[in-house]
């Protein structure tokens, strides 16, 4: 899936076309680690896409219409949330608008982060975490369960350039696109940042959830 950066930072950058007279918008994501996607949504679901309509959803201030998809989901587990089953996910009609698009043959399980709407909807953007469940590592998925869950007061902080360090004793460097070249390495993909014993945070990796006194980072 080409979409899933997470849902902190979704902004859009509306670049005028003086030679046409088009007003153009264009949908910009900061990478973003799995955790901090968590932590900032509202709802975190495993779910199957079973249909797709559009809705009107007014005007805008110029009086145009307003589109907006809604993707009808069967639940299969939520992760975070409210209590009720989310029935169905709302975005923008198009990948410019930061709208995504899914899989409507109820065949393909999404992990999905978002915002949460009444009547339970939820609303997400190319800028959430929006990834396909047979993707995701192990770690990932045993995660989402309680360990990123404990890691919501540390702070993951991207590295952009070598050297760098932390500031702060809770956060936790992320190095995967300075070292590696990707937002989904080994970081992303295997650890979490969680709080430790001294409520310094630290980077863990293990399927078991951290000791009491977990002071260092750990392998399976």
């Amino acid at each position: 899936m080409p979409f899933s950066m997470n849902g902190v930072i979704c902004t859009l950058a509306v670049l005028t076309l003086w030679r046409t007279g088009e007003l153009t918008e264009a949908c910009s994501c900061a990478p973003v680690h799995p955790q901090q996607a968590f932590c900032n949504a509202d709802i975190v679901i495993r779910a199957k896409v079973v249909g797709e309509q559009e809705l009107d959803a007014g005007n805008d201030i110029y009086g145009n219409p307003i589109k907006r998809i809604q993707y009808d989901i069967k639940q299969i587990k939520m992760f975070k949330g409210p209590s009720q089953d989310i029935e169905a996910v709302l975005t923008a009609p198009v990948s410019a608008v930061c709208g995504v698009t899914l899989d409507t043959s109820g065949k393909k399980e999404y992990l999905i982060s978002g915002r949460a709407e009444s009547g339970g909807r939820m609303h997400v953007t190319l800028c959430d975490y929006i990834m396909l469940w047979d993707s995701m590592s192990p770690t990932q998925k045993k995660s989402l369960t309680q360990r990123y869950q404990m890691g919501c007061e540390c702070k993951i902080v991207r590295c952009p350039t070598l050297p760098c360090e932390i500031s702060a004793p809770e956060e936790c460097l992320w190095t995967d696109l300075i070292i590696e070249k990707q937002v989904y390495g080994r970081q992303a993909n295997h650890y979490a940042c969680v709080k430790r014993a001294d409520n310094s945070c630290s980077w863990y990796r293990g399927i078991a959830p951290p000791k009491k006194e977990f002071l260092d980072a750990e392998d399976p």
